[in-house]
This record gives C-alpha cells, structure tokens and sequence, in this order.
C-alpha cells in the first residue's frame, strides 16, 4: 500500500523512531475524531483545533516561544495543537465515514497534501475559507495562487512545500547526477532508490519521458512511465522502494542515487557532504501540504486568524527556520536572513526563477483514476 505522503521520518519526518519527540515538543497524539466538532470553552472564549504532520512547526523549548503558543499570546484565542496527520489515505479513511455522510469532524484545521486537498475539495468536503478575516492571504506567493487543486484559491492556503528530485552519494556515483535517465543507466544497476508516493516516482518517470504530469488525466496518459518502471523492477535496476527513510540508505552508499526531496537534503546538512540533490534537466516535482477548513468547522473565525498569523512573514520565517521546508508566504527569505543568513541563501529553500519553471505539480486524479493508478502502482512495488 502506497502512503502517497512526502512527511513520515524524522529530520521532521524520522519521528517513528523518536516518538519522544513529541513529549519534547509538549505535544500528544490526537484522540479520536468526534462526530461533531465545537468550542472547548463554555466561557465563550475563541478556541481552535489544528491536527497537523509531525514535527512541522516550530516550538516552544530551549527559551524560544514557539508559533502555538506567539499565536496564542496575540490573539487570545486557546489552541489544540496535535500531530494526526502521519498518512494521507489513512486520515481519509479515519474521516471518510463523517464528512462522507455529512457530520462534521473535531479540527478546524487539517493539513493534507495539495493532491488530497483537491480530492476533499471536489468531494465538497471543505468550506470556504473566510478570506476577509485574513488580510495576509495577499502575502501567498504567486506560484500557489489559484492552484491546480484549488482552481478558485478558495479553499485551501499552503502550509508548507518542498521539490522532488535526485538524490544522490557521489562517492558511489563517482560522477555528478543531472538527468532521470541517470536513475536508469546499468552502470547504477541495484543501487537505485524509488520512493512509494506514486505521484513523486511517476510524475518524475513522466517528466524523464517528456510527459507533463500536471496534465494527466487517465492511467493511458501516465502508461509508458509506469512501464518503464516496472521494466526497472524486473531488471533488478531498483535496489528498494522506500519511505522517507531513504537517507539512510543514501548516506550508506546502499544507494548510488534514488529519488528525494530537497528538504531531506538540506536537513542532513553538512553532516553528510557526501549526498546531494539535484533538480534534474527534464524538471522535477513539486508539492505542497494546505491548510483546509473541514465541511461544517465550527471554529471558523480563530481558524482566519491562525492563518493569518502564519502568513506574516515574521511568523513565517520562525517556522521556515524550524522545519526547512519551503515557505509559501512572501517576504520570508528577508526575514530568515535576520535569523539565520546561510540558511537564507540555500538555493534548496529558495529555488531560482529558472528553476521553478521546471517544476510541476502532480494532477488531481478524479476518483476512479486515483483507484486505478494506486493499483497500478502497487502492483509494480509490492506495497
């Protein structure tokens, strides 16, 4: 079963293996999603519920006020900020039954991928987000204004976002990585990585094959990379197909080059010098996880005002610095340059123009063709 999920290991994302983590961050797992959702104050007190990925926002340790509890400070407003979103078909099968028949669920805000986000708009599952309580949606980066997933932009704000590309260890390569046919050439034969979220490793495949994955609409359209990637498979060209924990295998040398995200990258820092990411020559993938407002929220307006408050590029940058993904709030990489200067200047968090141009985000699938390429998918990795 693919996880289609870019979040689940830490550098935020090998969390499983630390899940003492989370009681360092003063945070806990969810309870169980109520069948209806609503204030956790009788006083009349604004409060909020935030389920979110693992370790994706900044907290409060080491003498640092962390974003929680800034907003909380500011506004007046009693947040719940929990960490249940580890997989994106495992929380749709854990609200499908509610919003499905029209109940609502406890969040006011969940983060899925921009791919879900599109699913769960189109299922009329979201409510519109109250733009004129958040004056700082002017600050969004143009790139994510009236997304694929959200034709109109009034559903969804970006939460954070990072790029697919190749990941690579040049003491094994011996030689710099710049094209997917690299990811295929014999010479790397039973050293290559693919990572189980489909729209990564097929939408990069397509891309390698000239075929633009944010203009896929059938499993036809997407067929000759599917192939490819299952000849790969039979000829022992793939040493594994991995989750997040990939860098691993990376850092090792188990793999020569693999497909990956920047932000791993980035995180492993200058600890591993040996591994390095690349945007290849045919364009690599991007994504991105949103804030949503689930069907019937009950906390609507503090939901506004959270989004607000991370939308101001002094929140933002706190945020960025943390967890090092991309940010989608203008005005950001000034305000990390105050915080952290070589940060600010790593092309991995701040791609050029030349190189966002060679990004594409993955199509949103209707329902029955997410079915058929899932199984199409697994049928290639075993997952």
């Amino acid at each position: 079963m693919t996880t289609q999920n870019h979040k689940n290991t830490m550098t935020r994302r090998q969390f499983l293996a630390r899940t003492g983590a989370l009681g360092a961050l003063g945070l806990s797992l969810p309870a169980l999603l109520a069948a209806c959702g609503g204030s956790d104050t009788a006083s009349g007190e604004e409060s909020l519920y935030f389920d979110n990925w693992p370790l994706y926002i900044d907290p409060t340790e080491d003498g640092l006020t962390g974003t929680v509890d800034r907003f909380m400070a500011e506004t007046g407003v009693t947040m719940r900020y929990e960490e249940g979103y580890n997989d994106n078909n495992e929380y749709f099968a854990k609200i499908q039954p509610l919003l499905g028949a029209g109940k609502t669920i406890e969040p006011d805000i969940i983060a899925p991928t921009f791919w879900m986000a599109g699913r769960l708009i189109n299922l009329g599952w979201t409510d519109k987000l109250p733009k004129d309580l958040i004056p700082n949606f002017s600050n969004i980066e143009d790139v994510y204004v009236n997304p694929t997933w959200d034709p109109t932009g009034e559903y969804s704000m970006p939460w954070q976002a990072g790029t697919a590309g190749i990941a690579y260890n040049i003491d094994v390569t011996g030689r710099e990585i710049n094209s997917v046919s690299d990811l295929f050439d014999p010479e790397f034969k039973g050293k290559i990585g693919m990572l189980t979220e489909m729209r990564d490793t097929i939408g990069l495949i397509c891309l390698g094959l000239g075929i633009d994955p944010s203009t896929i609409t059938s499993l036809e359209d997407a067929a000759p990379a599917f192939e490819k990637l299952a000849q790969a498979k039979a000829d022992g060209q793939i040493r594994a197909f991995t989750g997040n924990d990939y860098t691993d295998d990376l850092v090792s040398g188990n793999f020569a080059a693999c497909i990956g995200w920047s932000g791993d990258v980035l995180q492993l820092g200058k600890d591993s010098p040996n591994v390095r990411f690349v945007i290849p020559e045919e364009g690599g993938t991007s994504w991105c996880d949103t804030m949503i407002l689930p069907k019937g929220v009950a906390n609507g307006s503090a939901a506004a005002k959270f989004m607000n408050f991370c939308y101001d590029p002094v929140q933002a940058a706190l945020i960025t610095q943390y967890v090092q993904y991309l940010s989608p709030v203008k005005g950001v990489r000034d305000e990390l340059a105050k915080l952290d200067p070589e940060l600010a200047e790593n092309p991995l968090l701040f791609p050029d123009d030349a190189t966002n141009a060679r990004l594409r985000s993955f199509a949103t699938l209707s329902e029955d063709v997410e079915a058929r390429f899932d199984e199409e998918f697994s049928a290639i990795t075993g997952a």
